[in-house]
């Protein structure tokens, strides 16, 4: 992530910590936050741009892990 930006959201992009095989989905999402931080002037919507974003990134990365329930007979 870019050192331009003072923004706290973008702790919560780091992927670093995760499965290898579930970074590449969350590397994905923190290009686009720091893209964000860092082109749009700070202000309640580019949090909110990024709070959403997180969320995204959050689903995408639960579907990644998803299960199907198994079926009882």
């Amino acid at each position: 992530m870019s050192e331009k930006s003072e923004e706290p959201m973008l702790q919560f992009f780091t992927y670093a910590h995760l499965k290898p095989e579930l970074q590449p989905i969350s590397a994905k999402f923190a290009e686009i936050a720091d893209y964000i931080a860092n082109l749009l002037p700070r202000n309640p919507e580019r949090s909110v741009s990024l709070r959403k974003l997180l969320e995204a990134k959050d689903c995408a990365v639960r579907a990644a892990l998803y299960k199907p329930e198994e079926k009882s007979k």
